[in-house]
């Protein structure tokens, strides 16, 4: 009964998705811990007698979801009620605990958001018989207005387990499921360059046995917490396909699934190309676990190495170099890329575009040469280019603050993001040098063929 009532809602849904489209969603939201809604179906005339019950859960899952989504639900008639879920995620044990409570309600589950259906006078009127009822505290508010599921939502990282309560599961076509692994909040803006006691690891291996029995529990396979714990928290969150949906029965409505799709990939971002810098950028040792100072053949430049992983494989590393600019609205950005050839080629093969973006600023490298070394086996591939000094201060800024580096190839897109540990205390010294007459930099262009000597 409950199956076949989920897939006449993804019927609905399909119908519904070409006439109204869903609503904006408010600054911040996702941000703010979950809150619960009960909306009705609408329009009346679209379900009659079988309108559904929705539970619109939407935001950050704390360690009180669980307690906040018990007290929502005391006294509510939830027969064949949908939870619909719209999160970044959140609680590792917050998630396990919202998941039980809805495992023990017996509660069908989805990917969405509830939103409002306008135009329709009879589902308006309809619907208000259900607010009376379910009108207490701040539930039902929204209730007198007919709602339907958009299916273009995301249900990121614990998102993930929370689903795993429904007792049947649907994801839509349009919905995203997006995987990663679990990290100590505190340091996972620069993961590589943060350090670890043995009390952090303790925490860290213990919610990861929880959510293996909890995933375990739940019915669902023990591969689902395989393919999140392959994905680092320098890569962006894995977007799983409907493929993986079903084998890891994190779906269990295949009429919501069809043929098995690409993993999905970050566009490369779209920026206006610098000019060219010369190549010939040596790899050499630089510190792996901060920004620091380096001497690049008597030039000062700012400069980091940082593993290079696709899925969580590493396929090897790459350095990113800050140099003196042109002028004081511009530095310069040497990226030199060290990869293994692998059988796939699309690895293997020589980057088409290498960007950056920190905040809101975004610029894009010259690819300047790549280079087989047939010994190591391994590609070395380098880039250049002029950016903006904003990027540069922003970036090094003080407070936490990412670089996501891109590099396309092939069609292949590959994102790893690099804090800025380091990078505060280092760029006056940078900036500092820069101010230096042209003179006593002179060259600076040819120069970039000096090897990058350890750092200072």
């Amino acid at each position: 009964m409950r199956c076949s009532l989920l897939g006449a809602l993804g019927a609905v849904v399909a119908l519904l998705a070409a006439l109204v489209g869903a609503l904006p969603a408010q600054a911040g939201d996702r941000t703010l811990p979950m809150r619960f809604d009960l909306r009705r179906q609408g329009p009346a005339e679209s379900c009659g007698a079988t309108c559904k019950t929705y539970i619109a859960a939407s935001g950050a899952i704390t360690a009180d979801s669980a307690r906040d989504f018990t007290r929502a639900m005391q006294g509510r008639d939830l027969t064949d009620a949908i939870l619909v879920l719209d999160s970044d995620g959140g609680s590792v044990l917050g998630a396990i605990a919202l998941g039980r409570e809805v495992r023990k309600l017996r509660l069908a589950a989805t990917v969405g958001r509830v939103v409002d259906f306008k135009g329709d006078v009879v589902g308006r009127a309809a619907a208000k018989d259900f607010a009376k009822d379910n009108a207490k505290d701040n539930l039902g508010r929204n209730a007198d207005i007919p709602a339907v599921v958009s299916p273009r939502a995301d249900c990121e990282s614990m998102c993930a387990f929370v689903l795993l309560g429904g007792v049947q599961r649907t994801v839509p076509i349009e919905a995203r499921v997006m995987v990663h692994q679990i990290w100590l909040g505190d340091r996972r803006d620069d993961p590589t360059a943060a350090t670890y006691s043995a009390e952090d690891l303790v925490l860290v291996q213990r919610d990861i046995g929880r959510l293996a029995q909890f995933t375990a529990e739940m019915g669902a396979s023990i591969d689902l917490l395989d393919l999140a714990l392959r994905i680092p928290p320098w890569e962006p969150l894995h977007t799983m396909t409907r493929d993986e949906l079903r084998r890891t029965r994190l779906a269990t409505d295949d009429a919501a699934a069809p043929a098995a799709a690409a993993v999905a990939v970050t566009p490369p971002v779209q920026a206006s190309p610098t000019a060219p810098m010369t190549s010939g950028l040596r790899a050499t040792p630089i510190n792996e676990q901060r920004w620091a100072m380096v001497d690049r053949g008597g030039i000062a430049s700012l400069a980091r190495r940082h593993p290079f992983t696709v899925e969580g494989e590493p396929i090897g590393s790459f350095d990113l170099a800050v140099a003196c600019g042109a002028d004081a609205d511009s530095f310069e950005l040497s990226y030199v890329e060290r990869r293994a050839i692998t059988d796939d080629a699309r690895l293997s093969a020589r980057p088409d575009s290498v960007s950056l973006r920190t905040g809101g600023v975004r610029a894009r490298l010259v690819v300047t040469a790549s280079q087989r070394h047939d010994g190591p086996g391994e590609l070395v591939s380098t880039a250049a280019g002029a950016v903006p000094a904003g990027l540069i201060r922003e970036f090094a800024g003080p407070g936490s603050h990412s670089m996501v580096i891109e590099t396309s190839r092939k069609g292949l897109v590959t994102t790893i993001r690099i804090g800025n540990t380091g990078a505060q205390q280092s760029l006056p010294r940078l900036i500092a040098s820069c101010a230096k007459p042209i003179g006593a930099r002179a060259d600076l262009a040819v120069r970039k063929t000096g090897g990058l000597a350890s750092a200072q």
